[in-house]
């Protein structure tokens, strides 16, 4: 179960915010699901790939900092914060060059050392107030 944290921990900062999208394969089970989806993103292993390229491209000094990672048998849940500028498209969304901060919650079971699902739960609020796609709320 140690792996499963090192692991955890490698999906933000080596794979997100690196680009190390070899690592995918490695830490992603073959019959990985998705369940927080993403339109146009399969969820699978092979989205994880689609998607890491994806916010690299939209956010190419995108950076994920851990704040908090607890285990509970094979479920690890992990607190973050992301920052980047958005200087490419995302998605329909065309690059806006403004920087955003928003925080992003995770759960991830484990089997055999590997991800085999997750769920998530993000500030998108936040994040497209600070890209000006919607308009700050009670100003």
């Amino acid at each position: 179960m140690a792996d499963d944290a090192a692991n955890w921990r490698a999906i933000p900062l080596e794979i997100f915010t690196e680009g190390r999208t070899d690592l995918i394969d490695e830490i992603f089970d073959e019959g990985y699901v998705e369940h927080l989806t993403v339109p146009g993103i399969p969820p699978t292993r092979e989205g994880i790939h689609m998607f890491t390229n994806q916010l690299r491209t939209a956010f190419p000094d995108v950076r994920y900092e851990v704040v908090a990672q607890f285990q509970d048998g094979d479920t690890h849940i992990g607190h973050v914060r992301v920052t980047g500028t958005m200087t490419g498209p995302w998605g329909p969304m065309p690059a806006t060059n403004k920087s955003a901060t928003w925080e992003e919650i995770h759960i991830g079971r484990f089997a055999n050392g590997k991800v085999v699902e997750h769920w998530g739960v993000l500030d998108q609020l936040g994040m497209l107030t600070q890209l000006g796609f919607i308009p700050p709320m009670g100003g």
